[in-house]
């Protein structure tokens, strides 16, 4: 992503780990996924997407048994004047051994699995509980 919004994330990890941000515990990783930035909610928002596909990226290539020695993933997207989404998208690179014909199947895999992405596109109800 080359000239991201105010709400541009990034998370990375692996040999792609750099940047600035939070460190943040990591099953597929030792050292943890930095992540940021992370200062409104709507970065939260994008962070969410990018680290739900960078974890997706390690378990996908897992069972795929495609190599990954780094994964980073850079999301973004804008609001309309009254605060409608208009739209996430995202970015990867792989540090990886792999065909680019497997990386372009994990790839593919890990769009169509990625539960955060799923959850967003399908539409979400979110309101306040009644207690």
């Amino acid at each position: 992503m080359a000239d991201p919004s105010p709400f541009g994330v990034r998370v990375s990890s692996g040999t792609l780990r750099e940047g600035e941000g939070v460190v943040l515990p990591h099953a597929w990783t030792e050292e943890g996924v930095l992540a940021g930035p992370a200062t409104n909610g709507a970065q939260l928002l994008h962070l969410a997407v990018a680290l739900c596909v960078l974890n997706d990226t390690y378990r996908e290539a897992r069972r795929l048994d495609v190599p990954v020695h780094g994964v980073a993933v850079s999301a973004d997207g804008g609001f309309d004047d009254v605060w409608n989404s208009t739209g996430i998208t995202y970015d990867i690179a792989l540090d990886t051994t792999a065909a680019s014909e497997t990386v372009q199947l994990l790839l593919e895999v890990v769009d169509e699995v990625a539960e955060i992405p799923r959850a967003l596109r399908a539409g979400a109800d979110v309101r306040r509980s009644e207690q």
